[in-house]
């Protein structure tokens, strides 16, 4: 009997901007969000609804996923990705970034792969969380002592069903026997050209 997957990692997170015509769901500006540190999924779950009958639960329906979190731990924005997952508009002749009523959060997909092992062989998985919108991020920083402190940053997104028939949440893919392999998929689906 085969062993479990037992979850080793996480790595390489990307966002691209979601956009939906139709049914159909597209991303476009995909790029890396950051380097990786750790990942928290917390999706909200509806309660289950029973159908009682001679005394008993004769049925049940599940609950539906209806919204949730992530929350994503990373080194460090990076810029470019900043101003996409904030809506921040251009800077102004001064090089200011203006975070104000002229920002415009977007929804976007959140990617990111999962390492696991099972039985010795490491595989990676690329996930899709399909609609989400960032909160605008919290700072903490404090003063370099004489060893560095390694200060990361938290992201937290609310998550969404998106508008495809099946109004999806999350997409997991084949596990893949390379990280690249992974990456590779994540960039197809978020329209990402070498």
């Amino acid at each position: 009997m085969a062993a479990g997957k037992v979850l080793t990692g996480f790595s390489l997170p990307y966002v691209a901007l979601y956009s939906a015509n139709g049914g159909t769901v597209t991303y476009s500006s995909g790029q890396k969000l950051a380097r990786g540190v750790s990942v928290e999924l917390e999706p909200t779950v509806g309660d289950n609804n029973n159908f009682f009958a001679d005394n008993i639960v004769a049925e049940t329906a599940g609950g539906i996923m209806t919204g949730g979190q992530v929350t994503l731990t990373v080194d460090g924005l990076l810029e470019t990705a900043e101003k996409l997952i904030l809506g921040l508009p251009e800077a102004d002749t001064n090089d200011w970034y203006h975070y104000g009523d002229a920002m415009s959060i977007p929804y976007v997909g959140i990617g990111f792969i999962c390492r696991y092992q099972s039985d010795g062989v490491v595989t990676y998985t690329p996930v899709v969380l399909t609609k989400a919108r960032f909160q605008t991020p919290s700072l903490s920083a404090a003063t370099q002592e004489e060893d560095i402190e390694w200060q990361t940053q938290e992201l937290v997104a609310d998550l969404a069903r998106d508008d495809t028939a099946s109004h999806d949440w999350k997409l997991v893919g084949e596990a893949q026997t390379t990280e690249a392999l992974a990456e590779g998929m994540l960039k197809t689906m978020f329209n990402i050209t070498p």
